[in-house]
């Protein structure tokens, strides 16, 4: 045991007996701290005493009055008394302290000289870390700060009352932990309290000892915390669960952004005013700070003007310059540079000022429109820089048109570009000097960005003024600019970029429209087949000409961002050195290296002071340098005898071990991967069996070439393979020790082998060998060991066997091995026969096989088996795909550059925290056995899929005693049911993958405290994984390890035997892993199966802790509310409540998640918290690599330290279907490539999501790990990335270590999510973060900003209205006569539409999505196997899924802007292999897919039998197949992707179940999933909530379905050719016709249909005759033909749909007239009747189809499933229950 790890001295002074009790009965969290005097590890340290002392220190601080003072109190105790905080949040924040204050002592280097008591500059820092928010605030309000410490004169003591009492504020503040700054206020004035009391100030009204203003019991809850509380709740009651629109209620950012004005030190006062009207959330409140959120699409302008105007200006300027280029036979660019000589044409781009300054005045209005609410008394500066702003926007506006027009003006006066004429030029420019001022400013500020960080960041007044105008005021985004290399590294990316995309859209995008468009606007005489408005212009043609090209300029960025990002990302890679070990071939040429690294990289080395100079990282580099290629000594060889070895092999040896507990290895790949014990006298480390594999074969070949050699020669030879020499040494060694184990010892064949091996090392160490022996025998003698060893190795061999092996390998050795023969004499002289050689056969009875229980013999026995018999190369082992994976990775990631891992003692402490609701702990039974229609059950599915896995489970199983399959049911059922959970997204997988942190660093603590001698010993005792089963090891200190938890795959681990009890208390200080079971308690009371296995969970992992929140009732129908913290006891055997904070009220007041986080956020501890959500998982050897990742605080990171540590993730659900590696391809290149990228060189990663790790402090104090407002934090994750961001942090991306991730497996399931990212990107563009960093970043971060996060899908839905735009266009073009026109005058006009044809193509294919995928692919796995991963993406129809998916983000990102109706999609985490039915996939993608997707399919149609061009088949396929693509995609994905889609049985019932679906009729309580009506109104439901402005839109939307009517009805026969305005009105006649029809049938239904049918089926007979007569009448007297009724059907089918979604805008009025009302939900259910059959039809046909179902499952499920899915289809109804 080290000195630091001393027992605790003698304390004087305990207290009393009764006080003592009662603190050693208190339960605690992770350190006992109550109670100094417990046996408890983690006491050992004298950093833990000295922390805990150091609260004690209350000395001569006057006691709190009306209390009686205890000598066991301390600092927070003296806080609590005086300021009214809770007993628990007290004990809470105690342990908080002591344990951070310990673990940063245990870091200073050097240490201190006294280590008993605190170090002063540990706390100072922890103080100006954590109060660093607060010192910011008060410098921007111009308040002086309430810390009265100074440099000069520091005092720990009241350094640790101020960081206790943020602490007790932070604790207890619950839901006002979302706002930093309301905290800050608090604390300013507490701190002020704190300050009068400490100096001994006096009441000025009592002239008593000053007191704080509430003090008593619970006095800040009820007094500070409620009532801010209460107006939180009150804004969220008010938003309606958020449907009210975000400008009329208060959000958590709107209360906190009150406290970024001085107003709340007037308004609020101290102690609160409740009559302020800042309380008050109805009446006179305090509307909107800071920022206003309306749902218009006008905020991505907004947010983004810099980018639209760079977008626009270059786009009036490329139509200029191209209008004017004159075609000729010079080159382009020669053609490019004499247009822009023309002096018609510079004076012409000047008129891009004009736009400038247009779009400014449109942002000036935009600005006023929207932020008018914030305007008031107080914020009079605010109103009048809105007024400036458009004011002076548009002065610019008229100088600017004023000059321009005098240029002109002036020209046409001379008649030439005279000199006046060149005056009137130069007075517009020094106006656009003027002009460009603020933007040449910004653009020297961009270039020295250090300067506009200090005029950010410095709080002058005279700053503040400068900055006013262009920017505003705000605390947060101020100061954001990166270094100067970065800077210089994003700028780059991004000139290429836009060099890129502005070269290609000149040429390929704009100037080849304008020949057409110049035809087109010249063509005259122009033969229109319907009612022309507007004259004979051709204007309007042109424009939707354009609108297509002009769409995809906008928005073609993105595909070059998604080029060049996928180039960096790989250049970045290789520089990172991913990829270099691939698959186990790679490690085995490697491995020795790897061991070094593994000890370079893992294993700390003592810190030198100067640890961070250059000459330092200099030769860090080399060291990696060397490493990495295996240059230099000291990385070829590690001995079998070096501790280094040894530790080497205990990691190594953990690392499989953990690969046999989750199965993923069997036991004869464990004995052929681990290093095992230094046994049997070999000389030589014991390299795994897999590297060894063929190599003595190889020596022997060797020798064999060399015959005639000498042995320096032979051996330089075999000792140029490391494996070789090892294989060779190892086999020599064992084979001796083996022959001499096996003979008995005390008989004469014993001393011959003896002296025969003597022999042979006397000749070997005399290098003598080849002459003595002959070398060509070896073979001979290889192939009889080979029989010896064999035998042996079979535990039921014969020994007789053995005896006559022995025999013949004698004769050989003695007769035939030397090369000088010798005779029976010289043999016997030599000893090498017996004394008497006829007395008895040899060996006959000498020898002594030793027992079948010796496992340790035979186990070595098998490994020398292995390595004389592998003859193939071993590159399967393991066989498992994951364990191949996860070794390779492991592997490379230790050649990549990482920072040192200190010691586990002085490593950075951190937690882990995931928010669980009420997803799946465990499958149960029943889960398991349960079975879809298809029979196949959730078991049978993963033994399928797993099955190599499932074959290992069964294969512990058995070892662990059970002796058949059955047993599994009953015995082992948990082991079953926990072994199907690690292969779902459960709980339980999340917890074990989290629970080897604790492992990992209890092995590192022994590691790095084991003496030399420990090492050895231990691994000399066990160094291999002997022992798979469970055995009690490791305990000290009351402490129960987790060995002997077998049940949750927890063999034991080999190294925990060794422990010597400290290893627990360390690593229980560095790590706590908290979920937050948000209903836990009621779980537990309703005895939920989730409760149960949740304690269970608790049971086997003593690191884990739940956080809850209780619901208390506290009569007359209130509940009161608590944050609890429980673990297990394993001494009491139960659960135990360690803390229980009382809340203000619910914790659910914005969105769930972030709100069940921040509640358990007060429970966690360390300096780092890592969110894991409960979908993830981690690895052991993962695990290993946390304290170097943590180290990465302390390395600088551009000009600052991270805030957030990216981490990689590895997506594990891509083998469960096509569609699962579909979506696990996409988010792998996101979550490698993209992210990388993001963070090198672009600096604008964010926060996507878990896994990533936080600066817990840094977040602490400044708003927690992600916000929480109703609805526009819907995407909670992200917003904590915009924060960090805009507050001045840094995040990175590390992809040395990863965390395993789920995601979603079906079609239902991924589209759900896609909804809800999108419907949050919606949410997003609309908040103040996106405004704010759109603003505030400069201007290349703000493009990768944009397209990187919003904008990605913004340009995903301009695709889609791309198509819109151009088969829009061209129906217009065809059914308005143009096309037919243009066509006969010239054909050049239709070879303008290639261009947008050519692109819409390439982005139909997804370059988005597949260019990064494969360059990912490339890099880590190879270009060859990338591209084949392609192809068969190809063949399994990705292409379909990710059009599909482009549908449906387009779809809930546009229609949540206009509408809102965001809202959290849970998806299911399940296994997807059941059939939906046809209602399902109608449900949900109807509105988002099926409708679009048939009005396109429509256009198309129409489009086709109108079009001169559709004449040429070539023409309009190449035209038109792109779109076709994407309507058989959105009508057919959801089939195609469903399991047993084209099964006939199934589709005739789905067809069924659809009929009685829609009709259906309703009760009260029904849901949409029952009946049609319900989901009709359910789809609506956006409108309801929707503001005026969005149903102006939607109605403007739906306009476009009249055209078709418009278009059509000229086309009729019945026109005879008229294009007379009255044709198109006659057609409403029709429409009002059928309408009344309508009525009448339904008046009749509802009347006779029950009661007297026979009237009901009159008039429906009357109304057929009327119409018969009609038509015949129309035959008779007009140019009517049949063919119209069916032409008219696509007029008038859209005109009924338009009708109808007005009809459904206009629901709040419609409704008072019942008649009406009814009737359009009558033709809205026959629609939804016409549109299911048109989707059913081909449905039908493919299932009619023979061969297509099977064609299908084998698309959507990996070969071996599919076989065993028709397998199961036809045995199904035979297997029994019994089976497994």
């Amino acid at each position: 045991m080290s000195l630091r790890h001393r027992t605790v001295p003698p304390q004087t002074g305990r207290p009393l007996a009764a006080e003592a009790v009662g603190i050693e009965e208190e339960p605690y969290n992770i350190i006992p701290v109550n109670n100094l005097l417990a046996d408890h590890p983690s006491l050992r340290f004298p950093e833990v005493r000295a922390a805990a002392a150091a609260l004690k220190t209350v000395g001569d601080l006057r006691r709190p009055p009306y209390v009686q003072w205890r000598s066991h109190y301390d600092l927070l105790d003296w806080l609590a008394l005086f300021f009214g905080f809770q007993k628990d949040n007290v004990r809470n924040q105690r342990e908080h302290m002591v344990l951070h204050l310990a673990n940063a002592q245990m870091r200073l280097s050097p240490p201190p000289d006294n280590i008993d008591s605190l170090d002063s500059a540990v706390v100072r820092r922890f103080r100006r870390k954590l109060l660093a928010n607060y010192s910011s605030w008060c410098s921007y309000l111009g308040k002086k700060s309430n810390i009265w410490i100074s440099d000069r004169n520091p005092d720990s003591r009241r350094e640790l009352l101020y960081v206790g009492l943020y602490l007790l504020i932070w604790g207890e503040a619950a839901n006002l932990r979302f706002m930093p700054e309301c905290i800050c206020y608090i604390f300013h004035n507490m701190a002020s309290e704190l300050n009068k009391i400490l100096e001994d100030c006096l009441d000025e009204n009592t002239g008593q000892p000053y007191l704080p203003s509430l003090s008593g019991e619970n006095a800040f809850l009820t007094g500070v915390v409620k009532p801010i509380y209460d107006t939180i709740q009150a804004e969220i009651d008010e938003s309606k669960n958020g449907t009210v629109a975000h400008c009329k209620w208060r959000n958590y950012d709107d209360i906190n952004e009150y406290f970024w004005t001085d107003r709340c030190f007037s308004k609020l006062k101290w102690p609160l005013d409740l009559g302020s009207n800042f309380f008050k959330s109805r009446g006179k409140s305090v509307g909107k700070t800071g920022f206003v959120e309306r749902r218009t699409f006008f905020y991505l302008y907004r947010s983004f003007d810099r980018l639209w105007v760079m977008l626009a200006l270059f786009l009036q300027a490329a139509i200029i310059v191209a209008w004017e280029e004159k075609p000729d036979t010079s080159s382009v660019t020669r053609q490019l540079w004499n247009a822009l000589k023309a002096r018609d044409v510079q004076v012409r781009l000047l008129t891009v000022f004009l736009t400038w300054s247009g779009m400014r005045l449109l942002q000036a209005v935009l600005d006023a429109a929207s932020q008018y609410p914030l305007v008031s008394r107080e914020t009079k500066r605010h109103f009048f820089r809105m007024l400036m702003k458009v004011i002076a926007a548009a002065v610019w506006i008229v100088a600017f048109t004023v000059l321009y027009t005098n240029i002109w003006k002036q020209k046409r006066q001379d008649r030439q570009w005279s000199n006046a004429a060149t005056t009137k030029i130069y007075q517009f420019l020094y106006a656009v000097g003027a002009f460009l001022v603020p933007e040449i400013l910004a653009l020297a500020l961009f270039i020295i960005p250090w300067m506009r960080n200090f005029l950010e960041e410095t709080n002058w007044k005279i700053f503040f003024a400068l900055t006013w105008w262009f920017q505003g005021k705000s605390f947060v985004g101020r100061g954001l600019r990166e270094g100067l290399v970065d800077n210089i590294k994003y700028s780059t990316f991004w000139i290429f970029v836009l060099a890129t995309k502005f070269t290609f859209s000149y040429f390929l995008q704009v100037k080849p429209m304008i020949k057409p468009s110049k035809l087109l606007w010249n063509l005259k005489d122009v033969d229109y087949e319907w009612h022309q408005f507007y004259g004979d212009s051709n204007r309007f043609s042109v424009a939707l000409l354009w609108l297509p090209v002009v769409l995809i300029y906008l928005m073609d960025i993105q595909i070059w961002y998604a080029i060049y990002s996928s180039i960096v990302g790989a250049v970045v890679g290789l520089f990172d050195h991913l990829g270099e070990i691939r698959d186990m071939g790679q490690l085995r040429l490697r491995f020795q290296f790897f061991a070094s690294a593994i000890q370079f990289n893992l294993m700390p080395e003592e810190q030198l002071l100067n640890a961070r100079g250059f000459g330092n990282k200099f030769k860090d580099g080399i060291h990696r340098l060397k490493l990495r290629y295996g240059f230099g000594r000291p990385f070829k060889k590690l001995e079998s005898n070096q501790v280094e070895a040894n530790k080497f092999a205990l990691i190594w040896n953990e690392i499989i071990l953990a690969f046999r507990e989750e199965d993923i290895v069997s036991d004869r790949e464990v004995e052929l991967l681990e290093l095992p014990k230094n046994s049997w006298d070999v000389t030589v480390i014991r390299w795994p069996c897999f590297l060894l594999c063929n190599e003595l074969l190889l020596a022997l070949s060797q020798a064999r070439e060399l015959i005639d050699a000498p042995d320096k020669w032979l051996w330089h030879k075999i000792c140029k393979n490391e494996y070789r020499r090892c294989a060779v040494v190892e086999a020599y060694d064992s084979i001796k020790h083996l022959l001499l184990s096996i003979i008995k010892v005390d008989t004469e064949e014993h001393s011959i082998i003896t002296v025969f091996f003597q022999i042979i090392n006397q000749s070997i160490q005399s290098e003598q060998f080849t002459k003595t022996f002959r070398v060509d025998l070896l073979p001979k003698i290889y192939e009889t060991l080979q029989k010896l060893v064999g035998l042996v190795n079979d535990e039921e061999t014969d020994s007789g066997r053995v005896v006559n092996v022995l025999q013949s390998l004698y004769e050989i050795a003695t007769r035939q091995f030397f090369i000088e023969k010798k005779t029976t004499e010289q043999l016997s002289n030599e000893g090498l026969t017996p004394r008497d050689p006829a007395s008895k056969l040899l060996f006959q009875n000498a020898i002594r096989l030793p027992d079948a229980s010796n496992e340790d013999f035979y186990r070595q026995v098998r490994r020398l088996h292995t390595i004389l018999t592998s003859r193939d190369s071993m590159h399967s082992v393991p066989v498992n795909l994951e364990a191949r994976r996860r070794i390779a990775f492991f592997s490379n990631s230790l050649f990549m550059n990482m920072p040192h891992a200190p010691q586990v003692e002085k490593m950075m402490a951190f937690s882990v925290l995931t928010p669980y609701y009420s997803e799946e702990v465990v499958y149960s039974k029943e889960q398991l056995r349960n079975e879809t229609e298809d029979g196949i059950s959730t078991l049978y599915y993963l033994q399928t899929i797993y099955a190599d896995e499932w074959k290992n489970f069964k294969e512990r199983m058995h070892r662990e005693g059970i002796k058949t399959d059955s047993e599994l049911w009953t015995t082992k059922l948990r082991d079953l049911r926990l072994w199907a959970s690690y292969r779902g997204q459960t709980l339980a997988r999340t917890v074990r993958g989290m629970m080897y942190y604790y492992r990992a660093l209890k092995m590192l603590a022994f590691l790095d405290s084991a003496s030399e001698m420990d090492i050895r010993e231990g691994a000399q005792e066990l160094g291999s994984v002997r022992n798979l089963q469970g055995e009690l090891g490791g305990q000290s200190d009351g402490f129960v390890s987790e060995n002997d938890r077998s049940s949750l795959s927890r063999a034991s681990s080999s190294v925990s035997t060794l422990y010597k009890g400290h290893e627990y208390g360390t690593a229980l200080m560095k790590f706590t892993y908290v979920v937050a079971c948000q209903i836990y308690g009621s779980q537990k009371a309703k005895k939920e199966p989730q409760a149960e296995e949740i304690l269970y969970l608790m049971k086997q992992n003593e690191a884990l802790r739940i956080a809850y929140v209780d619901e208390v009732p506290a009569g007359r129908g209130e509940t009161d509310y608590y944050s609890v913290l429980v673990k297990y006891d394993h001494q009491l055997e139960k659960e135990v409540e360690i803390f229980r904070v009382k809340l203000p009220g619910p914790v659910k007041l914005g969105e769930g998640k972030p709100e069940n986080q921040n509640h358990a956020m007060i429970f966690t501890r360390g300096d780092a918290v890592q969110t894991i959500d409960m979908n993830q998982d981690s690895y052991f050897e993962e695990a290993l690599k946390m304290r170097n990742l943590l180290q990465e605080y302390n390395h600088y990171h551009g000009i600052r330290k991270p805030t957030i540590l990216g981490v990689r993730e590895h997506i594990f659900t891509g083998s469960v279907s096509s569609l699962a590696w579909f979506m696990s391809a996409q988010e792998t290149s996101f979550v490698t490539l993209g992210q990388r990228v993001l963070a090198n060189p672009l600096k604008v990663r964010m926060h996507y999501g878990h896994p990533d790790v936080f600066d817990r402090f840094w977040f602490l104090s400044r708003g927690g790990i992600s916000k929480a407002s109703r609805v526009i934090n819907i995407s909670e994750d992200i917003f904590a990335g915009f924060n960090c961001t805009l507050r001045g942090g840094n995040v990175t991306h590390h992809e040395y270590i990863q965390v395993g991730k789920g995601r979603d497996v079906g079609l239902n399931q991924i589209s759900m999510f896609e909804a809800k990212v999108a419907s949050g990107n919606g949410e997003q563009v609309l908040s103040r973060d996106v405004y704010r960093l759109g603003h505030r970043l400069d201007f290349f971060r703000m493009l990768s900003f944009f397209y990187t996060t919003v904008g990605f899908f913004f340009n995903t839905m301009m695709v889609i209205l791309t198509v819109y735009a151009f088969l829009w266009g061209r129906v217009y073009l065809a059914l308005s006569g143009v096309e037919k026109s243009a066509l006969a005058d010239s054909t050049d006009t239709n070879a303008a539409l290639g261009v947008i044809l050519n692109q819409q193509f390439i982005i139909q294919l997804g370059l988005f999505t597949a260019l990064p995928m494969i360059v990912e692919w490339s890099l880590e796995e190879g270009f060859l196997l990338a591209i084949w991963n392609f192809i068969r993406m190809q063949i399994q129809l990705s292409a379909v899924f990710y059009t599909f998916s482009m549908g449906t983000r387009a779809h809930y990102f546009g229609r949540t802007i206009l509408h809102g109706g965001a809202k959290y999609r849970a998806t299911g985490r399940g296994f997807v292999v059941e059939h939906k039915g046809f209602t399902e996939n109608y449900r949900l993608y109807a509105r988002s897919h099926f409708v679009k997707a048939i009005e396109l399919g429509l256009i198309l149609i129409v489009y086709a039998s109108h079009s001169p061009i559709a004449k040429d088949s070539l023409i309009y396929i190449a035209m038109t197949i792109t779109s076709w693509f994407l309507v058989i995609s959105w009508i057919m994905a959801p089939f195609v992707f469903n399991p047993s889609g084209f099964d006939w049985l199934k589709t005739v019932y789905d067809f069924e179940d659809f009929m009685n679906w829609i009709w259906y009729q309703g009760r009260i309580s029904t849901k949409s999933e029952q009946s049609w009506e319900k989901w009709w109104y359910e789809e609506q439901d956006h409108l309801r909530n929707t503001g005026k402005a969005g149903l102006f839109v939607e109605i403007i939307l739906v306009l476009r379905f009249f055209f078709f009517q418009y278009g059509i009805v000229y086309q009729l026969k019945i026109a005879n050719g008229s294009t007379s305005l009255f044709v198109y009105l006659f057609s409403w006649i029709y429409i009002f016709a059928i309408f009344v029809l309508f009525l009448v049938i339904q008046y009749a239904r509802d009347k006779y249909s029950a009661k007297a049918h026979i009237r009901y089926r009159l008039v429906q007979f009357l109304l057929i005759v009327l119409a018969i007569l009609v038509i015949v009448a129309l035959l008779e007297f007009t140019h009517f033909s049949f063919i119209d009724i069916f032409t008219s059907l696509l007029a008038f089918i859209p005109t009924g749909w338009g009708i109808l979604l007005i009809a459904q805008t206009q629901r709040k009025w419609l409704k008072n007239y019942t008649i009406f009302w009814n009737a359009v939900v009558s033709v809205a259910r026959m629609y939804d009747i016409l549109f299911g059959i048109l989707i059913m039809v081909p449905v039908a046909f493919l299932s009619w189809m023979p061969g297509f179902q099977s064609m299908q499952t084998r698309i959507l499920f990996n070969e071996a499933f599919s076989r065993g899915l028709r397998i199961m289809q036809i045995v199904t109804g035979k297997k029994s229950k019994g089976d497994v």
